[in-house]
């Protein structure tokens, strides 16, 4: 016997780089995989660790995409997920020293940026 649990559709996928911009030290998968473990064991959410490469004019860098969705088990509204959307990629953004991490939703795209 199973069940079927159902909930309204909403993603976020939070786009971080690697490399420090200021030393140029590379941060691993591994060290994104810690953040987002601790993350989700605080407030209760389930998100993917995917690897990714960022080409871009003049350079290139690891990094990885970190995915959020509406998960049934943990069911949340939108501005929820959206909220702890942000809160991670903060966390990932200091951890890994990045100048911009992106947070893209289906209606919109937020840059989150270290202020000159």
């Amino acid at each position: 016997m199973w069940n079927m649990k159902t909930v309204k559709t909403f993603t976020a996928i939070i786009y971080v780089g690697f490399k420090e911009m200021d030393t140029g030290i590379v941060h691993t998968i591994g060290e994104a995989r810690d953040i987002c473990q601790r993350y989700v064991d605080e407030v209760g959410l389930c998100v993917t660790v995917t690897p990714t490469e960022y080409i871009y004019t003049n350079g290139n860098e690891p990094g990885c995409a970190i995915g959020l969705i509406n998960y049934p088990r943990f069911p949340a509204e939108e501005a929820d997920i959206a909220i702890k959307s942000r809160e991670l990629a903060r966390l990932l953004m200091d951890a890994f020293r990045q100048n911009k991490v992106s947070v893209v939703m289906p209606d919109r795209t937020i840059m989150l940026e270290v202020q000159p």
